[in-house]
């Protein structure tokens, strides 16, 4: 079990895959933030990445998961947070290089663009993936 706050937040296009992902993130032992949407309603994608960027600065929240149509969008509203480094995945393999390489803390996915077992896949890669630091540390502050 660990202590570790997941925020989770999605737009109508990824309600469904927020709800799945909210009970894998329980099931591996995570605290879960939900930041809704909570329905399939239309809702706007930035007011989402928003509420997620602020509870990992104000510490509510460790690390994150946003889920959009494509998660094209909400990891460009997501990013223009400075203390977010949110990464769009759609493999196992990008996820884990993303952790490795970019520190990224928070996952993105697109609810209808990536299957939901691929996205279950990039999920647990993610959150059991440790950044390597040295020379990548050098390229994370050049960012911050």
């Amino acid at each position: 079990m660990t202590n570790e706050v997941i925020a989770i937040a999605s737009d109508h296009g990824g309600f469904d895959y927020k709800e799945i992902l909210k009970s894998e993130l329980e099931n591996m032992g995570y605290e879960v933030a939900d930041l809704g949407c909570h329905d399939n309603s239309s809702v706007d994608y930035p007011d989402y990445a928003n509420k997620l960027a602020d509870a990992l600065k104000d510490g509510t929240a460790d690390r994150g998961v946003l889920i959009c149509g494509t998660g094209i969008g909400i990891s460009i509203a997501a990013n223009r947070h400075k203390h977010i480094r949110a990464a769009l995945v759609h493999d196992a393999l990008t996820a884990r290089l993303t952790r490795e390489h970019n520190n990224a803390n928070v996952l993105v996915l697109g609810g209808r663009t990536t299957g939901i077992e691929t996205a279950k896949d990039c999920l647990n890669v993610f959150f059991n993936t440790e950044f390597e630091g040295d020379r990548h540390q050098r390229r994370i502050d050049k960012m911050s």
